[in-house]
């Protein structure tokens, strides 16, 4: 999977000014609220509904997520599961003009009436929704999944309040780990190195261990490693291996520094337009859809170890032989103590008070640690 660049986080409510930018933007894509066609009047006098046709922003277009899953499912499996009662369209965001940056804006103003936004892109304007994947949190899949049934209803009602968005599904790439060209035994061994990253906090957690951070775009990543601009890299396991990252790498970490989660959601107005067994089937529909991509996301991220390390699991043609480096215990300390000491302090700067609090309700049980709001830098071990 490629990453995602972020911006810095700011704290504060997203302006209202929607701009020419996206008046344009709505007419390359072509969307518009959910259409929904008037009741036909029938011989016996009843009616009968037409069917229904949404317009659907998805997520990355490049992905085998977006091309596997998303959107087989709008562009045929919705029309099984309805018996033709609801078709839909579906575009991948970064093929459609529209910046990540702005979809919930695009969602709240119903310039995307069902659309997918990408956290680590939205949350430089919501900074609270990103509580669910910040570097260091999640270090393996069953994590995450715990992190975010926790939080879920946290987004739920942040995104119905301040953005009039009904969350339908919470959906995850594969893990992002640690390629190195030189050998390494565990995040202890990575001061001094330059390391290649695609987010503020991770730039913040590999400053901690004492690495030297270098933001660098997906495309470059290779280059940048053969050229020994960065000696190791952040990224998709299945994506850094199929871009040939594997081949100018020795180690790969099995340890997640983060994830790539995003939110599929509908405007609210699109959404209670709908008919009632309507919405149930769509609800029920994207579940599923969420069930298939954290199963596919589990399975990329394994084939990802794998076919890098050149284990005969991997099903690919290709096969490489790096050193595969495994979570040790002196690791996981370390990954605790950058969470309490660097990443969650700093997040807690970006997105203020309110942040602490939903934090020590929601995932203080979890993790075990608990935040003081008034000294976001000094939080302490239960």
């Amino acid at each position: 999977m490629p990453d995602f660049e972020k911006r810095p986080a700011m704290a504060g409510r997203p302006s209202a000014s929607c701009g020419p930018l996206w008046a344009r933007s709505l007419i390359r894509l072509g969307v518009a609220a959910a259409t929904l066609m008037a009741p036909v009047p029938l011989a016996n006098g009843s009616t009968a509904q037409e069917p229904i046709h949404i317009k659907v922003v998805g997520g990355l277009g490049g992905v085998k997520q977006y091309q596997d899953l998303e959107q087989p499912f709008w562009a045929q499996k919705i029309q099984e599961l309805s018996g033709g009662r609801i078709t839909a369209s579906v575009h991948s965001f970064d093929r459609s003009g529209l910046r990540g940056q702005e979809m919930l804006q695009l969602m709240r103003l119903g310039v995307v009436p069902f659309g997918t936004a990408i956290l680590s892109l939205v949350s430089g304007d919501e900074p609270e929704l990103n509580a669910v994947d910040l570097p260091a949190l999640n270090p393996d899949l069953t994590t995450l999944k715990r992190s975010l049934a926790a939080f879920r209803p946290d987004l739920e009602k942040l995104l119905k309040e301040r953005y009039e968005i009904e969350l339908l599904g919470v959906y995850t790439y594969p893990a992002q780990v640690l390629f190195c060209a030189k050998p390494f035994q565990g995040l202890g061994d990575l001061a001094g190195r330059k390391v290649r990253t695609s987010s503020v906090g991770q730039s913040e957690m590999m400053a901690a261990l004492g690495a030297v951070p270098v933001i660098t775009p997906f495309a470059e990543m290779v280059g940048a490693v053969s050229k020994g601009v960065v000696d190791c890299a952040i990224t998709g396991t299945l994506s850094g291996h199929q871009i040939g990252l594997s081949d100018v790498t020795t180690h790969i970490h099995t340890m997640a520094i983060s994830w790539g989660l995003s939110l599929f959601g509908a405007n609210r107005s699109a959404w209670d337009a709908l008919p009632g067994d309507n919405r149930d089937l769509i609800r029920a529909g994207v579940r599923d859809l969420e069930r298939q991509i954290w199963e596919a996301a589990d399975g990329d991220t394994q084939a990802g170890l794998a076919c890098s390390t050149g284990a005969e699991t991997c099903a690919a043609a290709r096969r490489a032989r790096m050193t595969l480096v495994a979570i040790s215990p002196d690791d996981e300390a370390r990954r605790r103590t950058l969470l309490a000491a660097t990443v969650l302090p700093s997040w807690i700067d970006r997105c203020g008070e309110a942040c602490a609090h939903a934090w020590n309700r929601a995932l203080a049980p979890l993790h075990g640690i608990t935040l003081s709001p008034e000294q976001s830098h000094d939080p302490s071990e239960r």
